[in-house]
């Protein structure tokens, strides 16, 4: 048996102690004197610095991935979109109906089946201009109130400055993991002002959102990577040209 000194061993129960103390309350686990080390270190930063890195680093880069839901003008919506500086696309969902988006520059198609272009309407006439419009590109009049409705769910950048920002008196909440990326939490007035986790690992892009207010919830992903954006097939695309049936 090797002997083992008193002062060594103090030694290591005090560093025992010292990391007990540094991952309290994160959902790290192993032991590290240091959590942020390996990291980009914006973890070592006050949360207002974080935040402000965060929204720096989603504003550089082209495209995005999103999903969650959010809560707009009364109602839920789960949204899936791709985004990239000249448009979007994905699906969104609500009130038990499922309708894509795409936009390409400034023309907005929406595609749904008849079931979605028939709710509330009522007549022969409705039912017929139901199957018209189902699983079409329907280009959406920017007279329509559905185009200021919805083209903002397509535009990354007016999206993400109206989301990525807390509300309340910012402080820090650990160190956490999303999608295997570890994170570091800052919140609003404890949580009630909403949470954003900020990647550790490389660039520091924002990759959760609880909102506040339980306004919905978000995460982010595919920052940087591209993919095709491009308007829908003559045959497959619809333009409706006068405002569209209220549904």
């Amino acid at each position: 048996m090797i002997p083992i000194s008193q002062g060594r061993s103090r030694r290591a129960t005090l560093a025992g102690a010292v990391c007990a103390l540094l991952v309290a309350g994160t959902a790290l686990t192993g032991c590290s004197e240091d959590p942020n080390e390996g990291t980009n270190g914006v973890g070592r930063l006050p949360a207002d610095q974080i935040q402000t890195k965060a929204q720096k680093a989603a504003a550089s880069v082209g495209t995005v991935r999103l999903h969650g839901s959010v809560q707009a003008g009364g109602r839920s919506y789960t949204l899936d979109m791709r985004l990239k500086q000249q448009g979007g696309i994905g699906s969104v969902s609500t009130e038990g109906q499922t309708f894509r988006l795409l936009r390409v520059g400034q023309e907005l198609y929406l595609r749904a089946d008849a079931a979605f272009w028939g709710k509330g309407g009522d007549g022969e006439s409705d039912s017929k201009a139901a199957d018209k419009l189902a699983s079409k590109y329907v280009k959406v009049p920017k007279g329509d109130p559905s185009y200021t409705k919805f083209i903002g769910f397509t535009d990354k950048n007016v999206l993400l400055s109206g989301l990525l920002t807390l509300h309340g008196k910012l402080s820090t909440d650990g160190h956490h993991e999303q999608g295997g990326v570890r994170t570091v939490r800052v919140t609003g007035d404890d949580g009630a002002g909403g949470t954003l986790d900020v990647s550790l690992e490389g660039t520091p892009y924002p990759l959760r959102l609880v909102r506040a207010g339980e306004a919905g919830t978000l995460t982010f992903s595919s920052w940087g990577a591209d993919f095709p954006l491009q308007k829908p097939a003559k045959d497959d695309t619809l333009d409706y040209g006068k405002e569209l049936p209220t549904s």
